[in-house]
């Protein structure tokens, strides 16, 4: 019996290293399957190292209209992203849409600085869906918007990270990594906007967030190449962002701008689209297209929309209920934290419905008499 074994398994080895040699030259009637070969008519999407992905791969993101705010979805093989959730009274509405979507659970979540425009909602829509990992700056605001949004992190036990330059995630068949912020930019809030720099197959997406003249500098000579074929406009296309060295380093195809229709601040700004008019780029934009979404298997780029062709810039306080009062005084926007007051159309003006806003249509002298301060950046004495 014992020989009887030995020689069993050597008949055993013996075959299955025939079958081997059959297998790979074709003989023995074997046939080897190839499935996904590009050019095979099979779908499928090409990574950033050369290497086919495995099944098929479908990327959407969607641009969600939230007026003079930012929120996108992003989606991937059944995985889901949200950065940031426009202001306060957006986090039900974006609630429905993304459980119009089928989303039970996000992957990530990103705020991607504590202005409320960004995160107002963004506490509505961790306590009702959650989500694996949130992303958020160190830079913090004493507002009650921001501690709601942190409060919801907590009580809800999430898990936050602090975005680290560099670092690479997972999202379905797509990945994405962390791009800013770079630096410490003191109380700019704007300038520590998370970015991100998205890949799926052969195409790229960049998220800058609010970033301005400072940050966008320290992206682009941060070692990361910004090569992308969407760009999400930064700070709704105002003329402190999308700088000339930012846009040459990213060279995108498309452009997005999430802006509210008639918004106080003039956005987008002139300088900013013509920019992006000059380099050939296409132009959507959520004031005159609704919420825009794009569709993407790695190998191409699909919209709901045709790209916008008006190239009509914003007009800074066009609103008289928000830049003046029926006398036509001027109404200045007091920060109450640091004491500065601010035009309606500066861009360090706190929000009108901000726990640190108030509102005052008394003279520059009688504001100063009370201890405040003139913004430096839009109040000229």
């Amino acid at each position: 019996m014992r020989i009887h074994k030995k020689y069993g398994r050597v008949f055993a080895w013996l075959l299955l290293i025939c079958l081997m040699f059959a297998a790979l030259s074709g003989c023995g009637g074997v046939e080897i399957t190839i499935e996904n070969v590009p050019g095979s008519g099979d779908d499928y999407s090409v990574q950033e190292d050369g290497k086919s992905a495995s099944g098929s791969s479908k990327l959407e993101i969607h641009f969600l209209d939230v007026g003079q705010g930012d929120s996108t979805l992003i989606t991937c093989d059944g995985h889901s992203m949200l950065i940031d959730a426009g202001k306060n009274d957006w986090g039900t509405e974006i609630q429905s849409y993304l459980e119009s979507k089928g989303i039970k659970k996000l992957d990530y979540a990103i705020g991607t600085h504590p202005d409320a425009d960004h995160i107002g909602g963004l506490d509505v829509i961790l306590y009702k869906f959650g989500a694996g990992s949130v992303f958020m700056p160190e830079f913090a605001k004493d507002t009650k918007t921001y501690d709601d949004v942190v409060q919801v992190i907590k009580n809800k036990n999430l898990k936050r990270l602090q975005p680290k330059v560099g670092k690479t995630y997972t999202l379905g068949g797509a990945k994405f990594t962390v791009i800013a912020p770079n630096a410490e930019y003191g109380d700019q809030a704007n300038d520590y906007s998370v970015g991100i720099l998205l890949t799926h197959g052969k195409k790229k997406f960049l998220f800058t967030g609010d970033a301005e003249e400072d940050s966008e500098a320290d992206i682009v000579k941060n070692g990361i190449s910004l090569k992308a074929d969407v760009y999400k406009v930064a700070h709704h296309g105002s003329k402190t962002a999308s700088t000339e060295a930012l846009m040459e380093a990213v060279q995108p195809e498309y452009a997005v701008i999430s802006v509210g229709e008639g918004n106080r601040y003039g956005h987008p700004h002139a300088e900013v689209l013509n920019r992006l008019r000059s380099m050939g780029v296409k132009v959507f934009r959520t004031d005159e297209q609704g919420t825009i979404v794009l569709k993407s298997d790695g190998r191409k780029i699909t919209w709901n929309a045709s790209p916008s062709d008006s190239w009509k810039a914003g007009e800074p306080g066009s609103s008289s209920s928000l830049s003046g009062d029926s006398s036509g005084k001027t109404t200045y926007y007091i920060n109450t934290n640091t004491k500065k007051f601010h035009t309606a159309s500066c861009r360090y003006a706190p929000e009108p419905k901000a726990d640190n806003c108030e509102k005052s249509t008394e003279t520059i002298s009688a504001l100063k008499k009370k201890g405040y301060i003139p913004c430096g950046h839009c109040i000229e004495e």
